[in-house]
């Protein structure tokens, strides 16, 4: 939170607009084409759509969200990538949730108290 002196920059940046579109499977896959547009609407043919995959995993703990972006130039590139992108989004996941549960045992084993003579 910004203190009482500071303010939030809540400026638009017209140059980077887009209009989001979304489409699904209903089953597995949600894919977003942001499309570029001027700030009047009007696409920007200059620029590249951009595409992101989205699911959701299943775990104990309830659904986790996997999402990244797909290096593709229209939808059907989009379908393509989309099963490899989920699986590297879910590796790198994995990897992370592992790098944080090894930082909380090592600071629960740094943080214990040792009793003399036990």
């Amino acid at each position: 939170m910004p203190g009482k002196d500071e303010t939030i920059d809540f400026t638009v940046d017209q140059t980077s607009l887009y209009r989001e579109e979304a489409f699904t499977d209903i089953q597995v896959a949600s894919v977003r084409r942001l499309v570029p547009v001027f700030a009047n609407g009007k696409e920007d043919t200059s620029r590249s759509p951009i595409f992101i995959g989205s699911t959701q995993l299943m775990s104990p703990q309830g659904p986790l969200p996997l999402q990244a972006k797909l290096q593709a130039n229209n939808l059907i590139e989009a379908w393509d990538v989309f099963p490899k992108a989920m699986q590297k989004a879910m590796a790198e996941m994995v990897k992370e949730l592992e790098k944080i549960n090894a930082e909380q045992k090592k600071e629960e084993e740094e943080s214990r108290i040792i009793v003399p003579g036990s």
